[in-house]
């Protein structure tokens, strides 16, 4: 991996189109590194979750950027990244990883709630967060996440009262984990299998959020 982040680093400081070009083959070499560590991460990740995507290379984001509506007209991103998807209505949640010279890390969680699922994971949140809290409070969660991020209304949410025990909870718009990582983590052997485990501890997380958005109070299904 260390050839790829070096090649990061030189895409930063070199962020054109020709410089790309004139140095397409080592682009190439890079993509065809990354695709070999997707490859074995989906082999990892499969081993104890169902992931849909398909291939290594079907989990990877493109390394050119979307200026059309973005001041910053540089077209190449000064990172890889790549997103797991877990496979069926009932697995919910997904995983990310970004590699970036001095700024790597691994995510997961719910970056985009549609408003109903947002309002189902707040309805739970509001009547029984007894299993959440747990989670989130607990030593291992702490130790590997710190806390749940992600964007939060200022106040409460409609439809919630605004004195409510948990309205911290409840002002929550994304649901995120996120493990920072140093530059020489990505540099050890057996990265995936690594990656891998940390992404597993994400489990009970996205297991009790999973059961908000798919269960009733009652604990009938809604799919």
């Amino acid at each position: 991996m260390q050839e790829v982040y070096a090649y990061l680093q030189k895409l930063k400081e070199n962020n054109n189109r020709r410089w790309f070009e004139q140095h397409r083959d080592e682009y190439e070499a890079c993509l065809e590194k990354m695709v070999e560590f997707a490859d074995d991460l989906l082999v990892e990740m499969n081993s104890h979750d169902v992931i849909e995507n398909p291939s290594g290379k079907k989990c990877l984001h493109r390394i050119y950027r979307d200026t059309r509506f973005s001041k910053d007209k540089t077209p190449y991103k000064k990172h890889w990244g790549g997103r797991l998807r877990r496979a069926g209505a009932y697995r919910r949640g997904s995983y990310y990883f970004h590699f970036e010279p001095g700024n790597s890390y691994l995510g997961g969680g719910f970056w985009g709630p549609n408003k109903e699922d947002l309002k189902q994971i707040r309805i739970h949140l509001a009547a029984e967060p007894s299993e959440y809290l747990e989670i989130i409070n607990s030593k291992e969660f702490k130790a590997a996440f710190g806390e749940v991020r992600g964007e939060q209304l200022k106040t409460s949410p409609k439809d919630f009262d605004t004195d409510h025990e948990n309205v911290e909870l409840l002002r929550y718009k994304q649901f995120l984990l996120v493990i920072p990582l140093k530059d020489e983590d990505i540099f050890e052997p057996n990265l995936a299998a690594r990656v891998s485990d940390n992404f597993k501890k994400m489990r009970p997380y996205f297991n009790v959020m999973s059961a908000y958005l798919t269960t009733d109070l009652n604990g009938e299904e809604l799919i």
